[in-house]
């Protein structure tokens, strides 16, 4: 998943976006509330982290902006105001959850995997591909009961041909969900991940098709052995 930090603090967003990384999440990290307003107009992330105390623009106006575009982007609010009357304010803006600092990353962990399960498996507990089960927030794979043991890239290519399966995904789709504004991903990188991926869901039911020049499709292996 891709996730969009926006905090001016550099201990604190150096904290979070190393915590959110180690999870497998490519993360991108603003501490300008006016730059992180053009970022999210191009609908790029999967979650967006937001501090309220930002310069240029501040938080709430950004939340603002944000649902003044109709964007469904799932926001968790991050900041040190701990009254009622803003807590109330911020989730009526269109916050989707708000947690105050400070806090221990694993509840920050915890709130993001619930905010990205409702996103993507809209309240099921995962997708079933197949033999092939994918709890994406939980950035878990397994072949009936046997886990996957994925890369953080292979798991972010798989998770995202799963959630448009069926549904052609590009070469620059897969690149901008597996990897930060600072990284690159070469054409080989990509093919050597995309190979390494392939072996490793043999047998599940479900495969990866290339379409020349188009991208690739995550589709039904007729030819995986079944499961009584």
């Amino acid at each position: 998943m891709r996730v969009l930090v926006v905090e001016d603090d550099p201990a604190i967003a150096s904290g979070l976006c190393a915590g959110l990384r180690e999870a497998g999440h490519a993360v991108d990290h603003l501490s300008d509330g006016r730059q992180a307003d053009e970022a999210l107009l191009d609908p790029t992330h999967d979650l967006l982290v937001l501090d309220l105390q930002l310069p240029s623009l501040d938080g709430s106006g950004v939340l603002q902006r944000l649902r003044h575009r109709h964007s469904q982007l799932p926001v968790l609010v991050v900041t040190a105001r701990d009254n009622l009357e803003e807590r109330i304010r911020v989730l009526d803006l269109g916050a989707d959850d708000y947690l105050i600092k400070p806090f221990a990353f694993s509840e920050f962990a915890a709130r993001t995997r619930a905010l990205l399960r409702r996103r993507f498996v809209q309240g099921a507990p995962e997708l079933t591909l197949g033999r092939l089960h994918l709890d994406i927030p939980g950035r878990r794979a397994r072949i009936d009961d046997r886990e996957l043991e994925l890369t953080a890239r292979e798991f972010g290519l798989l998770a995202a041909l799963a959630t448009r399966q069926e549904r052609l995904t590009s070469r620059a789709q897969l690149v901008e969900a597996t990897c930060n504004w600072d990284q690159e991903l070469t054409d080989n990188g990509l093919d050597i991940a995309m190979h390494r991926l392939r072996r490793k869901l043999r047998g599940s039911g479900t495969s990866v098709r290339t379409v020349r020049g188009l991208g690739y499709m995550l589709e039904a292996d007729p030819d995986a052995p079944q499961t009584n």
